[in-house]
């Protein structure tokens, strides 16, 4: 067994199950996606470490929320084999390569074009066919691949993300981390009749998506 496959092993053991991660799909997806190949070559060796981890290329810092947080969501999404996922804000593509493990199609969308690349390579280096990544701002969601069964933010928010709600079908469910109030939770929004639930699952903190930033209120 290589480094890195231990180290999956290890990942999966010591910081997922532990979470009340008791779901066999998500387990082996996690299991069987390489997390490394989604982390800067100089980052490789931090790749199942528990943190939220630094893939930027740029400015703009972007990361791979911590493997627990990414297990728990997954589970509370309940991803069916035939639904359709976007994952929102998705860096260098983990994520979207969990959901194409479980979902029938999986849309992913990234704010920074130069990591939307990445993730459209790595994705395509696991012969991941169900899965689209495209550059686009948080807030947008793709439209174009909507309504979705399930959207996913790989990150927090601290707005109520209209737009991608917008997106969501009938029966459908948002899973992600609200920072709209302390302290953050992790939540799930299900769209019944045209109205939105929501209710809080855990508590949780991942770094705040670009776009999805509280506006700093005007004081005189």
């Amino acid at each position: 067994m290589s480094g890195f496959s231990t180290a999956r092993l290890k990942m999966v053991d010591g910081q997922v199950r532990t979470s009340d991660v008791t779901d066999r799909r998500v387990i082996d997806a996690m299991l069987t996606v390489p997390r490394e190949a989604f982390v800067p070559a100089s980052r490789q060796a931090l790749a199942y470490l528990d943190i939220d981890l630094d893939v930027s290329e740029g400015p703009a810092k972007r990361f791979l929320i911590k493997a627990q947080l990414t297990g728990k969501l997954l589970q509370a999404a309940e991803i069916g084999e035939g639904d359709s996922v976007l994952v929102v804000g998705c860096a260098t593509g983990y994520l979207a390569a969990l959901a194409a493990r479980l979902a029938g199609q999986v849309t992913a969308t990234e704010c920074d074009s130069a990591l939307a690349a990445k993730a459209k390579d790595a994705l395509a280096s696991l012969g991941l066919a169900n899965v689209t990544c495209k550059a686009a701002a948080c807030t947008e969601g793709d439209p174009a691949a909507a309504p979705y069964d399930v959207i996913i933010l790989n990150g927090a928010t601290e707005v109520t993300p209209e737009a991608l709600l917008g997106q969501l079908k009938e029966g459908g469910r948002l899973v992600g981390v609200s920072a709209e109030s302390r302290p953050p939770r992790a939540m799930i929004v299900t769209r019944t009749h045209g109205e939105f639930g929501h209710r809080p699952l855990f508590d949780a903190a991942a770094p705040v998506l670009p776009g999805l930033e509280r506006t700093a209120a005007f004081v005189f």
